[in-house]
């Protein structure tokens, strides 16, 4: 299926690793021109070879914190006017209400709400100019289903899925269209250290540690990170354009409401 996305202009936030590197080679695959982004150089510099290896795509790798007003405005330099954009950035560790003082708070909403926010900012008004654009954010399964040891990543990212509805009723006219994926148990890092978290409290082996945790799905397996770049090359084809202001969950079966 073409997804009738050749050519376009995309950025992807924090796609050294993961999920969003998994988001950038599917786009990447349908022809996409693609700035990446990471904090390490060395890891930037493997995964944007290692992209243009597989896909035969442009990439450029920006070296840069999206915490920073000045991370922000070294990727926007590097392609300032991007068709799609995709919102992502490390969550904070789980932990309990008496760990997190204000200074956690507010580290928190800096890289989980307010990087995103203002990076969205940046880029609607020329995709509303040239009538597209598709912004993605990769948020959490926690925004629908919260846990009290992941507060601050529910409370970040729920800030940022209400700012992003509010927009998307207004952006659509113009052919821009934003939308979130809550992934839950995908097989990238995160999962590697929840893991080994999970070893160390139970005294248990690395196998069984991991075989626990996809036991919390129906599913009964960890997510495949090119599921979830599938999905996200999907977002933001051009025939997506009627599907704005949604919350896709990719949690093999683990949400149990109704909507």
């Amino acid at each position: 299926m073409d997804l009738g996305i050749r050519g376009r202009k995309a950025v992807v936030c924090a796609s050294s690793q993961g999920l969003g590197h998994a988001c950038a080679m599917a786009l990447a695959a349908e022809g996409c021109e693609l700035v990446i982004n990471g904090r390490d150089p060395a890891k930037l510099g493997a995964a944007a070879e290692g992209i243009r290896q597989a896909t035969g795509a442009r990439v450029l790798g920006v070296a840069a914190d999206l915490n920073t007003e000045a991370g922000r405005a070294m990727l926007l330099a590097a392609c300032p006017q991007p068709d799609i954009l995709v919102n992502n950035n490390a969550g904070p560790p789980p932990g309990k209400l008496d760990d997190w003082d204000h200074a956690a708070w507010l580290l928190a909403l800096e890289a989980n709400l307010i990087a995103a926010v203002l990076l969205i900012r940046a880029v609607l008004p020329g995709m509303r100019t040239r009538r597209f654009g598709r912004i993605v954010n990769i948020t959490s399964a926690m925004v629908k289903t919260p846990h009290a040891a992941m507060g601050l990543s529910t409370a970040a990212r729920a800030g940022l899925t209400a700012v992003s509805k509010a927009l998307a009723r207004e952006v659509i006219v113009d052919n821009v269209t934003i939308n979130n994926l809550l992934p839950e148990r995908f097989d990238t890092a995160r999962q590697e250290f929840m893991a080994q978290r999970l070893m160390a409290e139970q005294g248990i082996d690395r196998a069984t540690a991991r075989q626990r945790i996809a036991d919390t799905l129906p599913a009964k397996r960890l997510g495949r990170p090119d599921e979830f770049g599938a999905t996200c090359a999907f977002v933001c084809a051009a025939s997506a354009g009627f599907m704005t202001g949604q919350n896709l969950q990719l949690d093999g079966g683990a949400y149990a409401g109704l909507v």
